[in-house]
């Protein structure tokens, strides 16, 4: 791919500060928990009249996490997943609430979900399951992209939905609906990270060699691109198949599942994408940590080919070690990470602990 002119990237123009150890500059942080505990937590008195089954539900009885994250109106804003009763992992319908915050650690909830399934045409491919796992993006124009995930119960699907407000959505379906004559529409698809630049204080979706691109999928992770955000077309080989970018690594963090946290952002080094790994358990885990655990991990990817790893983090810089991170319906532990936003000279770090609340890690630039 060519390097066009606007991606000739300097730290200066997009604020994008970086760590300075010398083997890791290309890393971002170093972040750290400020609060042992968490800032959004379920509430089971919270009641929704769900329009499916025609009846007023307790929509965020048992969990609430996996966050997205934006700054709109000078507030931090997350759109987190809520899951309505606890019956086991993939077995309860999620929904997509909103908080807001003056300072990134203290929410105010909205009372209602903002993107849920319903009576419409994405109901055969949202229900029982319900939307999950949501990361955001904007554009210059004021547009807001959210892509989640889609659960029918049997298969995951990548969706996406637009919005000018954050609490009205507008859902455009599966991401691969129009690829390739729909080849890829029922392909276990989720986790999409699209690529962003910052401009001044706010981070956009940005167009490389003229096409926006997301990094998608689970173990492995995979690439896509756009000309419109709404429909996408996944990259793929000679023969037509998907083309892995991300791999398992034998004995580290990331062993048994890689998967794309917040959207990714471009640098003076190239594109940064965090993202999640789950340690293997046995002979193929990384001995240093609890098997199945969840970790955040970084990668650097070429700006001229947005397929090609320039550099990986050998260590995860983010890690489960409070309570609340091990306990909950994944007491295996997890810092899931899917909201990144820079606000008041910080960088906010959201993530999912033990798949029951929501926590935070910040990067203050010195």
């Amino acid at each position: 791919m060519k390097k066009i002119a606007f991606l000739l990237l300097c730290c200066s123009c997009f604020g994008i500060s970086l760590a300075q150890t010398a083997d890791e500059s290309w890393q971002l942080g170093p972040f750290v928990k400020h609060i042992s505990k968490p800032i959004v937590s379920p509430d089971a008195a919270s009641t929704f009249y769900c329009p499916v089954l025609h009846k007023k539900i307790n929509w965020e009885k048992s969990n609430a996490f996996n966050p997205a994250a934006i700054v709109r109106n000078d507030k931090v804003v997350l759109l987190y997943r809520v899951e309505d009763k606890n019956q086991g992992i993939g077995k309860q319908t999620s929904r997509i609430g909103k908080v807001q915050s003056n300072d990134g650690i203290v929410f105010t909830k909205t009372p209602s979900p903002v993107l849920y399934p319903a009576e419409d045409k994405m109901k055969k491919y949202e229900w029982p399951g319900g939307c999950e796992d949501p990361r955001i993006v904007q554009t210059e124009d004021g547009t807001y992209w959210l892509t989640y995930t889609a659960w029918d119960g049997k298969t995951a699907r990548l969706s996406i939905a637009s919005s000018r407000d954050l609490t009205n959505w507008t859902k455009h379906g599966p991401i691969f609906t129009k690829a390739v004559n729909g080849k890829f529409l029922n392909t276990w698809s989720k986790s999409g990270a699209i690529v962003t630049a910052r401009k001044k204080e706010k981070s956009y979706a940005v167009k490389i060699n003229n096409k926006y691109w997301m990094y998608w999928g689970d173990s492995p992770v995979y690439l896509a691109f756009s000309d419109n955000l709404s429909d996408w077309e996944p990259v793929t080989d000679s023969a037509g198949n998907l083309q892995p970018v991300v791999n398992l690594r034998k004995n580290k963090f990331d062993s048994e599942v890689v998967e794309p946290g917040p959207p990714a952002i471009v640098t003076e080094k190239g594109i940064l994408l965090l993202y999640n790994g789950m340690n293997a358990e046995g002979d193929n885990g990384d001995k240093t940590l609890p098997a199945k655990t969840y970790c955040g991990g970084q990668i650097l990817f070429d700006i001229e080919d947005p397929s090609k790893i320039l550099a990986r983090c050998e260590q995860p810089f983010i890690k489960p070690d409070l309570p609340f991170e091990k306990k909950g319906q994944y007491a295996a532990g997890t810092t899931f990470i899917e909201g990144l936003v820079f606000f008041k000279g910080k960088w906010y770090l959201y993530y999912g602990a033990a798949d029951s609340s929501v926590g935070v890690a910040v990067y203050e630039i010195k």
